[in-house]
């Protein structure tokens, strides 16, 4: 018997849901293709959306690809479809970051209760996808509870990632270390360059003639160099800030784009449990700085990104480019 193909409207939505995944400067460097006829979904970087200075090797690129795969996952399996995916299926095209086929979860051959069991896990994280938004803003001093630390540690562990909690002491230092990056990219004119033209690009978007048709993407800030009531008078300190590592044991380009969806996915979770959430991997991209972010009472493995955690204000989305732009229908 045939198995059934997703219409274009089905991929139409869930490549929307996979667009709203965070990036590096908000870049969105993805492109999708819609092979109708083999009914096969492909993901692709975008080259014209990379950041040479800020993200060189890019890591990030493939990191924000690797997010915006989790969510189309994660749509597809609300929607009654089982996205299976190869990442990097063909080492003659770097740019083909994932493949993915889409079947009705009815007509999966492999059909299991642990596999019933992840898609209904994913698809329990779809409502969590357009609430999802990176925050800047000051935090609350609550401690991030033990059980929602451990959800946050098995969905990436679902993802194989791992995601662990820096220590107190070394809290401190991983922050000072992201402030250390921001005053170097400050200081790069190409880095300066590029966070220019992407927190303040000017997004095309659909609408009327005469109406605001560009919004700019706020600035990043990790460190809190914007949030002067998150600083405390001299001598005085709170306690430190809530900051998780994500890591894999390689380093290597599919391992990007397995932080990535591992990063996402514990997005998905912190939102759900109402936490706010900023990244910061830029400070890695310094090599000689990177190395600071492992903490020597942890498990080794390669630190791709930083994540401060916290209950805070609701934060605001920054903009996505047209559903056009992104998708191409063959």
């Amino acid at each position: 018997m045939a198995t059934e193909s997703p219409s274009q409207r089905t991929v139409s939505r869930l490549v929307e849901a996979a667009t709203a995944a965070p990036s590096l400067h908000n870049a969105q460097p993805w492109r999708f293709h819609y092979l109708a006829e083999s009914g096969r979904l492909e993901l692709r970087a975008a080259m014209d959306r990379c950041l040479p200075h800020s993200d060189p090797h890019g890591r990030a690129l493939h990191m924000g690809c690797g997010a915006a795969l989790l969510n189309l996952r994660v749509a597809a399996a609300d929607a009654g479809w089982c996205a299976a995916f190869r990442v990097l299926p063909d080492p003659y095209d770097p740019r083909l970051l994932a493949s993915v086929r889409l079947r009705r979860v009815d007509d999966a051959a492999d059909d299991s209760t642990v596999r019933e069991r992840e898609l209904a896990a994913l698809a329990a994280l779809a409502e969590q996808i357009p609430r999802r938004h990176t925050s800047r803003q000051p935090y609350a001093d609550d401690r991030v509870p033990d059980p929602v630390r451990n959800e946050l540690r098995v969905a990436a562990e679902r993802e194989g990632a791992r995601l662990l909690f820096a220590s107190p002491w070394h809290a401190p230092a991983v922050l000072e270390l992201a402030r250390d990056a921001e005053g170097r990219d400050f200081a790069d004119p190409g880095r300066l360059a590029e966070l220019a033209e992407w927190t303040e690009v000017e997004v095309e978007r659909e609408s009327p003639p005469g109406d605001q048709a560009h919004q700019p993407s706020p600035v990043r800030d990790f460190a809190g160099r914007r949030a002067p009531a998150e600083r405390l008078p001299a001598g005085e300190e709170g306690p430190p800030p809530q900051l998780a590592l994500l890591s894999t044991v390689e380093d290597r380009p599919g391992d990007w784009v397995r932080a990535g969806q591992a990063l996402e996915r514990a997005l998905l979770v912190a939102t759900g449990h109402a936490l706010s959430a900023a990244v910061s991997s830029e400070s890695l991209a310094w090599t000689e700085l990177g190395w600071t972010a492992r903490d020597p009472l942890l498990p080794a493995g390669q630190v791709h990104a930083v994540l401060r955690l916290g209950y805070g204000g609701p934060a605001s989305p920054t903009p996505r480019r047209p559903l056009h732009q992104v998708l191409d229908i063959h």
